[in-house]
């Protein structure tokens, strides 16, 4: 039953939708664990994604369905390191996001974000305000692989994938978050390829 479930749905399950929609007096999470045996090693596994549970392609033969599933879009360079602020740091408001960055944030930038489904709004902060946090979404995590905002890469896999510099420039900062050469909030933009999950 949890594997017609699983096959059927569109997004990642918790342990609580299916509970909801299985007989009283069945366990979710021992079926989970049986499906993750039967199906590991096979050309579909059982990944757990957030909080959920589904079924996608195999890493290893994700090649195999690339060609039909890559499409180019396109993120500003406030908007992508806006989203690398919110995937480390949340649950973070938007004047800790401005902080960080060193300038505003306009809300197109987060809206983008949001209607892409990678971020959405957490919980308010218990402070004067009560000002809104933004964290990511399962959405996020799904399209990168990723079980949780804790498997994200280090420093030192950034730094050996020649995302950041091995050593600090003279000012101490090893990756500028603050536009450089006159670029504002809505400056350049850089591609950054979105490739489905489906794979």
């Amino acid at each position: 039953m949890v594997e017609a479930i699983l096959f059927a749905s569109g997004k990642p399950l918790t342990l609580r939708d299916l509970s909801d929609r299985l007989p009283p007096g069945c366990d979710p999470v021992q079926a989970l664990a049986a499906l993750g045996r039967t199906y590991a090693g096979r050309g579909v596994v059982l990944e757990r994604i957030g909080d959920g549970y589904a079924f996608r392609t195999a890493p290893d033969l994700s090649f195999l369905m690339q060609t039909e599933t890559v499409e180019q879009r396109r993120l500003s360079r406030a908007a992508i390191e806006t989203l690398a602020i919110i995937a480390y740091h949340q649950p973070v408001t938007r004047t800790e996001i401005e902080e960080i960055r060193g300038v505003a944030v306009s809300r197109g930038t987060l809206d983008q974000l949001i209607e892409m489904e990678w971020v959405r709004i957490g919980r308010r902060r218990m402070t004067p305000g009560r000002p809104a946090t933004f964290v990511v979404t399962e959405t996020f995590l799904d399209h990168f692989g990723l079980e949780s905002a804790r498997d994200l890469p280090g420093l030192a896999e950034l730094r050996a994938a020649g995302l950041l510099e091995s050593r600090p420039p003279a000012d101490g900062l090893v990756l500028p978050l603050v536009p450089q050469d006159g670029d504002d909030d809505m400056g350049a933009t850089q591609p950054a390829d979105c490739v489905s999950k489906d794979e």
